[in-house]
């Protein structure tokens, strides 16, 4: 196959997963489906796994870290309702498809993993976590803006959902949306409580 051919499967594979995966789940946001349309997937992901890059589920990255399916950054968009007036941080491991696609959406984006300093661009309007969290950290709710909002996967009695919260009085609370396919992050695990 040549280059030409690759870009044509690929276009054709991106405009499948708009069609079928994104469309007939609800996300159906023209702003948020352009992005998707502009952003290669198979650009995010090692070069033996590009031809998986559009299936429906996540795709695996090396090292334990996972991209996330298309559907669960669908639907973390459409929650979040990222505009160009907002200041984006994204914290995942890799983060940088989800950095990419709310890049076509927002002003200004910082993608950063979850072990590095988020405050250079802080106060962020808007904070994406690209995988699940048990816990909020305490340094993830100081960059966040009053009133600002978190969207992310979230660990509830074991089961990873998609979370909505808003930054009121220097607390976060989340909401849950419905279950979703999120990795968990190690980093965002809940501390071990001490019991007999």
């Amino acid at each position: 196959m040549t280059l030409v051919d690759d870009r044509i499967r690929f276009a054709a594979a991106r405009r499948a997963m708009i069609d079928r995966q994104l469309r007939v789940s609800g996300v159906n946001d023209l702003a948020i489906l352009a992005a998707f349309a502009a952003e290669p997937r198979e650009d995010h992901v090692p070069a033996g796994a590009r031809a998986i890059a559009y299936m429906d589920r996540a795709v695996p990255l090396g090292d334990g870290a996972v991209l996330a399916p298309a559907l669960t950054h669908g639907q973390m968009l459409t929650a979040a309702e990222p505009t160009r007036e907002d200041r984006v941080l994204v914290i995942g491991r890799p983060g940088a498809y989800l950095g990419a696609l709310v890049a076509h959406l927002a002003g200004h984006v910082t993608v950063a993993a979850p072990d590095e300093d988020w405050g250079a661009g802080a106060p962020y309007s808007l904070v994406l976590i690209d995988g699940a969290m048990a816990t909020v950290p305490d340094r993830l709710i100081a960059v966040l803006a009053d009133h600002g909002r978190v969207v992310g996967g979230w660990i509830e009695r074991g089961v990873a959902r998609l979370a909505l919260g808003r930054r009121v009085l220097g607390e976060v609370v989340l909401t849950s949306l419905g279950e979703a396919d999120f990795a968990p992050l190690p980093e965002f695990a809940a501390k071990p409580a001490w019991s007999f």
